[in-house]
This record gives C-alpha cells, structure tokens and sequence, in this order.
C-alpha cells in the first residue's frame, strides 16, 4: 500500500528532468531513458495518458524481459535499467527506472540526448564532447596542445601570474616556473596543456575577442579585434570598452567631482571575464562585443555548461560547472574570479545602484548571448531613502505620485523580475513606500504579479 501511495503521488506530478509520462512503450520512451541517464536518472511511466489518466498496459510474462532487452540492444553503452510494475485502479502501469550512467554519453542507436526540464535536447557533436570529458573530470583545456612546446610560452608572462597567485594568497607556488606549471597541471610530461598556451603563450593565437562601437546593429562606427594571452585580452577589451562609454559628472561642492561610468565597471570587467573564461574553444566564432547608445551585448561561442540552465542562472543559489577547468582556476588563483557560481550575483549586486539598469540572458545561435542595458543613464550618486520611514506622507501634489507610478512601471518594462528593494534604491524612497504604490497600481488594474515571492514577475496590463 505504502509504495501504491507513492507512485499515485508521482502520477500527481508534472513532467520534469527526472520523469517522463508515456501512454505505450516505444522509441521516445528508449530515448527518454537514455537522456536521463546522461543527466541525473529519473524514471518512465509506461500506461498513463498526457491528461493524466490510468489507460493501462497489457503486460505478459515475457514482456519486461522484451523490454528490458530492447533498451539493452537499443542503447550504446548498453543500459540495464529496473523495470516494476503496480496495480492501481484494476489497471496495470509500469514504471522503467534508470540512474545516473557514470561514463557519458549514451547513445540511441547513434545519436546522443540529454534530458532538459521536462524534454530530450539532442546534443551536438561539441555537446558530445564537453559530457564526456565532463564526466570524467576532465575538460577541453587539460589536453596538450598539438604540436606545442615549452619554448612557445612567455617566461615573464608566467612569471607575473606566478607573483599575483602568491599574493593573492588562495594557493602558495614555489620552485621554477616550470615546477608551478606542473603543480597546477598546466604542464604534462614537460609540454604545455591548451590552458598552458591560451594563457601565457608568446604569439597571439587566433583566439579572438571582436567588439565594437555600434549605432545600430548594421551601422558600425568602430570595431577592433583583440587577441592574444588571456589575460592581457581582458586587460585591452576592458581598456576599449572604457574608451567607448559615456561619463557623468556630478558637482559635489568639493574640489573633487564624482565620475559616474555609464556601466559599473567592476560588473562589465566581470562579463567579460566570464565570456573569457567560458567560452567554447573548439569553437572558430569569436567572442563578439557590441557597444550601443544604451546597451552593451556580449555573445559567447558555446552554450551554457554541465545541464545549467537560463532560469539556473535567474537565481542566486544555482551550482555552476567550469567547462574549461585549468583556465578558471587560474583566473581563481590570480583573483580575477571571486568563487564559482557567484559571478552573476556580484552582478545584479553592482546594478541595483544604476536606475533603470537591466541584466538579461539567453541561449542562441549556439552560443550564449548577454544583454546590460538603461533606459536613463545614471548621473547622481544619491543613497535611497531609509527603509523603514513612510515617505508617502510628503506626497503633496498628485504629480509626485504619477511621476514615481511612471518610473515604476518603467524600471518594471525592462526588468519585470526587479523587486520592491531594487525599487526603492532606484526611486530613492523606501521600501514601504514602493509597496504602497505597488498596491494603487494593482487596484487600478494597471500591474499584475505573477509567480511566486522568489521568481514572479509584475505584468504591465495597462498604461497610467
């Protein structure tokens, strides 16, 4: 009864990464197995409808076995999975259950699936590639470099990143240069990894960062292509981007005026890491960076890594994969990189200071595409009012609470996820206040919220 229970219970739920729901046994239930097995296992309900009803399943004594035997012969490496069956309602169900295969990928009959949500994503030949040596603990950049030697790499370039490494203190490197190359596995057998070559190698390698001054996405006023060791390529693609962005000046009645960049710095310098870091290096696109008049976008050849999500990414808690392992580790050592997974955080942290900012993602055209954006450039360093005090009270004229209504639903138009805190930050009043409001523009049928507290969204249903 207790295990009756349990499956009624799992009949209950919707289809996710780890079940699947099938009317019959055929072909796409096959796949369906494999796909989870490439993930984190899960199950398959064969005698369920899509709507959710018991249909059943006519099972004779031989048939898990004809079952069982197909996905064996159907699947490379062969899986075995466990295969029960349940009685409810009168009607029979079978539920095949595979876990986590440990060397990946499998395949179907040649062709490889991953399970994404609640669906099978075939992969691509670089998928392929990235989940085997993913699950080996391996990745692209440990490999030697084909035909590569020693004698390729710039001794004072690794010499500098051997003294930030020791200053910065997350790892201690002593002995020759090459004995510290060999301790962070950047030499094997005397002769240097891709890592090796990408990072300190002496000749700029056709590994390329292309950004530009754009108008419009067919008009382009300036462009340049950066190459060379990666670190120097985050030092000049940043200097490029300083040199295209606009700055404010704000008059303090000091001697010293605040400068006011038109991005915070430390969230683009983080971006452009980030693509650095994660890019598909088996891929010939380039890293491509386009500056308009109120948005910068960054696409990145390679989609994202190790079964992470766009909607992963949407929170602070997600655990994020490295697909070039050695080379963001040094980008760890040398403290370009704070921790693993913290990087988008860091980023919606920086922009909440700057009105109207947004910060959107997204998987494309194969690769990944970042989009930091205003709607109003900022031009004042002025803190929000204290949280706690009920700024309403100093609405005196009626165009003072249309105009902070109009920046809400502003701020909302291009970042529909932002929350009341942000809100307030960017309106300069108090949390209490932006609720307040939140509320009228609710009642009057003009903001809708959708979702939970954690990943809703306000809805604009009308105009003021």
């Amino acid at each position: 009864m207790g295990n009756i229970k349990k499956i009624e219970g799992i009949l209950s739920s919707q289809e996710s990464e780890k079940l699947e729901i099938k009317a019959s046994f055929n072909s796409d239930a096959i796949i369906s197995i494999a796909a989870m097995a490439n993930k984190k296992g899960g199950m398959v309900i064969i005698g369920v409808s899509d709507r959710k009803e018991i249909i059943g399943v006519s099972v004779k004594d031989e048939t898990l076995q004809l079952w069982a035997n197909e996905i064996k012969t159907k699947t490379e490496p062969g899986l075995i999975p466990e295969i029960n069956t349940y009685t409810i309602e009168n009607k029979t169900i079978a539920i095949i259950s595979v876990p986590e295969y440990p060397v990946k990928p499998v395949a179907v009959r040649g062709r490889y699936y991953i399970r994404k949500q609640n669906s099978n994503h075939q992969l691509s030949l670089n998928e392929i590639n990235e989940l085997f040596h993913n699950s080996l603990q391996t990745s692209w950049d440990s490999y030697l470099f084909v035909g590569a030697t020693v004698d390729e790499l710039d001794v004072i370039k690794i010499q500098n990143f051997i003294e930030k490494v020791n200053a910065g203190q997350r790892f201690s490197l002593k002995g020759s240069w090459q004995d510290c190359l060999k301790k962070l596995k950047l030499l094997k057998d005397n002769k240097p990894t891709n890592a090796a070559v990408l990072l300190f190698s002496k000749d700029d390698l056709l590994v390329n960062v292309h950004v530009g001054r754009f108008k419009t996405q067919s008009y382009i006023i300036d462009d340049k292509m950066i190459r060379g060791s990666l670190f120097d390529v985050v030092d000049n693609t940043m200097q490029y981007i300083i040199g295209q962005i606009k700055v404010a000046f704000e008059i303090t009645g000091k001697p010293q005026r605040n400068e006011i960049f038109e991005y915070p710095l430390p969230a683009l310098r983080e971006l452009v890491i980030n693509a650095i870091v994660h890019r598909d290096y088996t891929s010939p696109t380039d890293i491509q960076i386009k500056i308009f008049d109120k948005e910068i976008t960054i696409f990145n050849p390679g989609t994202l890594f190790g079964g992470l999500t766009v909607e992963d990414l949407k929170t602070d808690d997600y655990q994020a994969q490295a697909r070039n392992k050695l080379i963001s580790e040094a980008f760890y050592l040398t403290k370009d990189i704070e921790k693993y997974g913290s990087g988008y955080r860091r980023v919606r942290n920086l922009i909440a200071d700057y009105p109207t900012m947004y910060f959107d993602f997204m998987e494309t055209s194969g690769g990944y595409l970042v989009k930091l954006g205003y709607a109003e450039q900022k031009i004042s360093t002025a803190r929000p009012m204290d949280d706690t005090k009920d700024d309403t009270k100093d609405d005196t004229k009626d165009d003072t609470k249309e105009l902070r209504f109009s920046k809400i639903l502003e701020l909302i138009k291009f970042r529909p996820g932002i929350s009341t805190h942000n809100m307030a930050k960017n309106l300069s009043v108090s949390i209490i206040t932006v609720k307040r409001d939140l509320e009228v523009l609710k009642q009057k049928g003009i903001l809708k919220r959708t979702g939970g507290r954690k990943e809703g969204k306000w809805e604009i249903l009308n105009s003021l």
